[in-house]
C-alpha cells in the first residue's frame, strides 16, 4: 500500500501539488486522470522519487520515504517499473537486449537466468518472434509492449505508467488497454497509471483519482465516480453530462427550471441552491404528452453505438440524449427520466462532506 499525506511541490514559486492526501491499494490498477497542467505527472514522478516534495510524506508499506536510508531507497526503486510516454527504448539494442537491460544492471542473476526470464516476459507480451529486431523495425504498439516487458522483467511490485498509450491510434490503444488490464490481473502488480483519457480511465481502472489544479477532486471506483460525481468539474470531465442549476425544495424533491421532480437525495437545507447531473443515457425520448420535459430536437450525430441527440426546451436550455433510436431534427418530443437519474451536487462541497451527506441519509433509510 502507498499512502500520501499532505504532499506539496512547487517550481519557481508556483505550487503544483497542493496538499495531496490519498491511498493507492496494493495489487490494483489506480488511474490518475486530469487535464494537462493538473499536476498528475509531477505527482507520478514524486511517487517514483524523481522529485523531492517540499513537504508531506509518501509512505510505502508503513515506511516513510523521507526516513529511508540510501540503500532502502535503492531497494524500493528496484521494486518499481516505469513506462514512459515515448517508450524510451534504446535504439541500438534489439528487443531482447532492451528487455534484458534492467536485469543486467540491477540483478545478480547469471546470463542463463537473465535470458530465461527475458524469454518468459517476451512470451507474456507476445514478442518472442521479434526479439532480434531493433525498435525502428517494429510497430508503435510492439514498441509499447517492449517497454512494458522491460518494466516487468525485474518482477516489480509497482509499475508507474505516464500517458503510455497516448501516442497510439484508437484501435491499437484499445487493444493495448485489454493487454495491460490482463497483465495486471495475471501478475497482481500494483499499477499507477496517469492519463487524460476518460474512457481509458473508466475501462481500465479499479480506482480513479481525478486531479484538478494540483488537488485530487475525487477518488473512488469507476462506477462511484461516474454515478456520483462530487462536483461540476468531475461530472463534466468524466463522461458526458447534462448539468443544470436547481433548488432543493425538500428531501427527495428538487426544482429544475421551475418544475419539481422526485429525486433520491436528502439531507440538505430546504430551498438550497444545488446543481443537478443527469447523464445523457438516462434520458429517454418519448411523446410530448408523456415526457417530464418537452423539447425540440435540434441536431443529431451518429456515434456508432448510439445517436447523440441535442434538444432544446422551451427556455432554450440544451439537453443531450444518448439513444439507440433516431430522432428527427425539428420534431417535438418529451424526455423521461427516473428519480435515480437525478444526482445532486452542492457547489463548494468537499469529497469528505459529500460522502458524509450520502452516508447520513442512507443510514436513515
Amino acid at each position: 500500500m502507498i499512502q500520501v499525506e499532505n504532499l506539496r511541490k512547487s517550481f519557481d514559486g508556483v505550487e503544483v501539488l497542493k496538499g495531496i492526501s490519498t491511498t493507492f491499494e496494493k495489487g490494483k490498477t489506480n488511474l490518475i486522470i486530469g487535464q494537462s497542467g493538473s499536476g498528475k505527472t509531477v505527482f507520478l514522478k514524486s511517487l517514483l522519487g524523481l522529485f523531492k516534495p517540499d513537504s508531506g510524506d509518501i509512505i510505502y508499506d508503513g515506511v516513510r520515504y523521507a526516513d529511508m536510508k540510501r540503500k532502502e531507497r535503492i531497494a524500493l526503486r528496484q521494486k518499481m517499473g516505469m513506462v514512459f510516454q515515448g517508450s524510451a527504448l534504446f535504439d541500438s539494442m534489439t528487443v531482447l537486449e532492451n528487455v534484458m537491460f534492467p536485469l543486467k544492471m540491477f540483478s545478480q542473476k547469471s546470463a542463463d537466468e537473465i535470458r530465461e526470464r527475458a524469454d518468459i516476459v517476451l512470451s507474456r507480451v507476445n514478442l518472442v518472434n521479434a526479439e532480434n529486431k531493433l525498435p525502428s523495425e517494429i510497430s508503435g504498439g510492439m514498441q509499447k509492449r517492449v517497454a512494458i516487458a522491460r518494466a516487468i522483467v525485474n518482477e516489480p511490485e509497482i509499475i508507474l505508467l505516464d500517458e503510455s498509450l497516448s501516442a497510439l491510434d484508437l484501435k491499437l490503444r484499445q487493444e493495448m488497454q485489454y493487454e495491460l488490464r490482463e497483465l495486471q490481473q495475471q501478475t497482481g502488480i500494483t499499477f499507477i497509471y496517469v492519463t487524460h483519457d476518460q474512457e481509458e480511465a473508466l475501462a481500465m481502472s479499479d480506482y480513479i483519482f481525478v486531479m484538478n489544479n494540483g488537488k485530487i477532486e475525487q477518488s473512488g471506483t469507476p462506477l462511484d465516480i461516474y454515478d456520483e460525481p462530487v462536483n461540476r468539474f468531475v461530472a463534466d470531465f468524466i463522461g458526458e453530462s447534462n448539468i443544470v442549476n436547481a433548488v432543493m425544495i425538500d428531501d427527495y424533491l428538487v426544482e429544475i427550471y421551475g418544475k419539481q421532480y422526485e429525486c433520491v437525495d436528502a439531507g440538505l437545507d430546504k430551498n438550497k441552491r444545488v446543481e443537478v447531473v443527469i447523464r445523457p443515457e438516462d434520458l429517454e425520448i418519448t411523446s410530448s404528452e408523456k415526457g417530464k420535459i418537452n423539447v425540440v430536437v435540434d441536431t443529431q450525430l451518429f456515434r456508432g453505438v448510439h445517436y447523440e441527440i441535442c434538444c432544446l426546451d422551451d427556455q432554450y436550455n440544451e439537453w443531450i440524449v444518448h439513444s439507440t433510436k433516431e430522432a428527427k431534427p425539428g420534431s417535438a418530443v418529451g424526455l423521461n427520466f427516473d428519480p435515480e437519474a437525478i444526482h445532486i451536487m452542492v457547489p463548494g462541497e468537499t469529497e469528505e462532506e459529500f460522502d458524509a451527506r450520502l452516508e447520513s441519509y442512507e443510514e436513515e433509510e
